[in-house]
């Protein structure tokens, strides 16, 4: 996976040390721990990266571009890294063979 990665919605210096915190506490896992989750199971090159809070939830918001122009978007937990949603078409000609 090519990783241009852009957090778009942590606008503020504010909102980054806490991200950071997050991370360094073991709240939240790093975005390099996720990506990896997704290099092992997922081809395509990373499009768009966003940290949301849905209803007290973190989750990794990460668009991924497919081999066949497909874009997908998976939600990770970014407290464990699990994913928990996919929507998207084409996805299992983006998934690894294991």
């Amino acid at each position: 996976l090519a990783c241009p990665l852009r957090l778009v919605s942590l606008a503020d210096d504010d909102e980054w040390r806490e991200l950071h915190e997050q991370v360094k506490s073991g709240e939240l896992l790093p975005l390099s721990q996720i990506m990896e989750t997704l290099r092992h199971e997922y081809k395509g090159e990373v499009i768009e990266v966003e940290l949301e809070d849905e209803d007290g939830t973190r989750l990794y918001e990460i668009e991924l571009l497919g081999p066949d122009g497909q874009v997908v978007e998976f939600l990770l937990d970014a407290a464990t890294g699990e994913i928990i949603g996919i929507e998207g078409t084409g996805i299992n000609q983006m998934r690894r063979d294991p």
